[in-house]
This record gives C-alpha cells, sequence and structure tokens, in this order.
C-alpha cells in the first residue's frame, strides 16, 4: 500500500490533516520535531492516531529526511517554524528551518521521484506583504513596506507607491499573480519555501505545487506561543482573563478561514490535474477587522473585557491582506464552507477546556520592544 508522508503532522493544520487522511484509508507518517513553540510538553498530542507513524526529526537533517521519505508516493509539505515576531527575532532559525528545511526535503525528493507523486506545500498570505490596493489615479498597486516614519505617526494606511501621487488606497482581494513583496523574515521563508518547491518540480519532474494559507483558526491551535495565528493570541489572554491586545486601531483586514476548510483544500491539491506548478489562495473571500475579530472573542470567552487596542505597531505586520478565490474554486474544485458566525464558537468552546496554557504574549511584546521592533 502506498503511504502519505506529512512533515509537520503533529501541528494545529498538520494533525487535522493526519485524521482526514486516516479517514480516507490512508496509510500515513509524520515527521515532526515537536518544536517547543507548538509542542510545550516536547511530547506527541494526545489526539494523534495511535495508528500514525511519527518520526522525530528535523527537517534540516538528511538522515532525518530520508528515513521518513522511504516508501512514500505523496508528500503534504507542513513543517517549517510560523510568526512574523519570531523570524524577526531568530532570522537564522527561520531561514533554516523553512527554506532550509524545505531544500533538504526537496534533494529527498529528486532523489526519489520516480516513486512520488506530488508534493503539496504549505505556503501563506505572508507572501504577498501588504495585499492589493486600487488607486483612483493609477489602478492596481502594490504599496510595499509601510515606513517606519509613517508608522511613527500613527498613519497606518498605505498609500500609493507612485512618485509623487500618495493617494490613499482601496485595499482589494489580492490574486495569485499579485507580486510577492514579502515585509518579514517569515514571509521571504515561506516565498522561498513555494518558489523551492515550483521551480525544481519544473527542473527535475515531479509535481508540486503550494497553497497560500490565509488566516487559519481553529481547535488544537497552540495557544501557548505567542507568535501563532491572531484568533489563538487572543483567545488564549482571554483564557487567562485577559483582554486581547490589538496593534494599530484595529482597522487592519484579514480572511479567517477553519482549519476544515484549510484540510479540504490542501487534500484537493493532491489530486487537481492542473495543480502543478501552481499556487493557490486557500480563503474565504470574506473579510474581518481585527479590533471586531477581538470584539466576537470577547463576547463569546470573556462579555466584562474589552479589546485593548493599543496604538502601537510592529516590525513586519501588514495593514489589510484578504484573497481572490477564484483560481482554488476553478482548479482545485475548493470552496469555503465554515463561515467566522460558526467557526469561532467552535473554536471558543474547544478554548474553554484548555486548562494547562502558559500565554507568553507579554514576554514575547517585551522581547520584540528591547530588539526595537515595535513603536
Amino acid at each position: 500500500m502506498s503511504r502519505v508522508l506529512v512533515t509537520g503532522g503533529a501541528g494545529f493544520i498538520g494533525s487535522h490533516l493526519v485524521d482526514a487522511l486516516f479517514e480516507r484509508g490512508e496509510e500515513v507518517r509524520i515527521l515532526d520535531n515537536l518544536d517547543p513553540l507548538a509542542h510545550p510538553s516536547g511530547e506527541p498530542p494526545a489526539h494523534l492516531p495511535a495508528e500514525v507513524e511519527l518520526v522525530v526529526g528535523d527537517l534540516r537533517s538528511a538522515d532525518d529526511v530520508g528515513a521518513a521519505l522511504d516508501g512514500v508516493d505523496r508528500i503534504f509539505h507542513l513543517g517549517g517554524i510560523v510568526g512574523n515576531g519570531e523570524s524577526m527575532l531568530n532570522v537564522r532559525k527561520a531561514i533554516d528551518s523553512n527554506p532550509g528545511g524545505t531544500a533538504t526535503l526537496l534533494e529527498g525528493v529528486i532523489a526519489r521521484r520516480d516513486a512520488i507523486r506530488r508534493v503539496v506545500v504549505a505556503s501563506s498570505m505572508v507572501v504577498y506583504g501588504e495585499g492589493s490596493y486600487r488607486c483612483a489615479e493609477h489602478g492596481i498597486v502594490a504599496p510595499g513596506l509601510r515606513p517606519a516614519s509613517q508608522l511613527r505617526e500613527r498613519r497606518w494606511e498605505p498609500v500609493c507607491p507612485k512618485d509623487p501621487c500618495a493617494r490613499g488606497l482601496e485595499p482589494v482581494p489580492v490574486r495569485e499573480d499579485a507580486t510577492l513583496r514579502p515585509v518579514s523574515v517569515y514571509g521571504i521563508s515561506k516565498r522561498d519555501t513555494e518558489e523551492l518547491a515550483l521551480v525544481l518540480g519544473e527542473a527535475y519532474g515531479f509535481e508540486a505545487c503550494a497553497l497560500r494559507y490565509l488566516n487559519a483558526y481553529g481547535p488544537r491551535q497552540a495557544l501557548a506561543n505567542p507568535y501563532t495565528g491572531v484568533a489563538a493570541i487572543f483567545s488564549a489572554r482571554l483564557l487567562g482573563g485577559r483582554a486581547p491586545r490589538v496593534f494599530e486601531d484595529g482597522g487592519q483586514i484579514r480572511d479567517l478561514v477553519h482549519v476544515s476548510d484549510i484540510v479540504a483544500a490542501t487534500l484537493a491539491a493532491m489530486d487537481a490535474p492542473r495543480a502543478p506548478g501552481r499556487a493557490f489562495n486557500v480563503c474565504t473571500g470574506e473579510r474581518i477587522e481585527i479590533a471586531e475579530l477581538a470584539s466576537k472573542l470577547c463576547g463569546l470567552l470573556a462579555p466584562d473585557l474589552e479589546p485593548e487596542i493599543t496604538g502601537e505597531f510592529r516590525a513586519g505586520d501588514i495593514r489589510h491582506c484578504f484573497a481572490d478565490p477564484a483560481l482554488a474554486r476553478e482548479l482545485l474544485g475548493f470552496e469555503s464552507k465554515v463561515r467566522i458566525e460558526d467557526g469561532l464558537p467552535e473554536l471558543v468552546e474547544w478554548v474553554a477546556r484548555q486548562t494547562d496554557v502558559a500565554e507568553q504574549g507579554d514576554e514575547a511584546l517585551e522581547g520584540l520592544r528591547r530588539a526595537g521592533l515595535v513603536g
């Protein structure tokens, strides 16, 4: 019987993907280093199926990767570190772990390319940097990194980069053909990860595609990881009886995607005939402001609390990013099914059952402040 490898399969999205693969009757192997940021105990999570084959190893180790690839014919590559803040503090770790680990994995794939049918790589919306915007005069533009001087004046919205325009911009859904202009080390690492897979797949003749996940949320997010998804960060603070901390003015726009939809798109990418060689947005096509998200979570978890709008900014953060779902709908047959009105209560129900979370948001923020990355 063929075997599927899921790198990062003990993590948030990976474990849900493993569950879905088991439900399909697949034989699954996981390669995961059980990073303490995601697994504070250093032990495999209790929700992993007993039948799963877990290889505890490092993507940067050719020996570990070789052992994990033995007998595999399909790979879901979700392994690596996450978080803009973590990457800005630990630059070498982010680059070694994400594109470096991916390069090691792909060298193993190249050596076994006659046996491996397809590699599906988890990328992220962070590859875009700022999302797409429309200028009334210049049409669709890519404003890039907001200057620190602008942010220190608490002028949060990007302006038209066409000199000397500097008009205000309207955020619009970002398409896959947008220029990739990451504004954090994490974004750079994910861009390089997906491009390594697509370029080497074409060069060596194995099938590869990349999925640009928007803001994933749902049960099993690492609540103790202060660099994980925004819904989990807010939830962890509320679980500890503290108000969620919202940077800038809270008007940042995001697209939150339930983990079950992320898994559905990821599975679809493995078999879709026209997926190889492409990158796809995995999104809902809906949008929500960060302050509104924080308020919704307060109402569900701690109605006596309100979000704390800090007026501060962090290096590596973007203003707006939400995506166009059309290409994934057309070529993967994927369309999101879980609306945020249904997904957030499920997340909150799971969060409320967690009793051993050591929320580290204050410590993480202080580390960013010491590094001069918060203004």
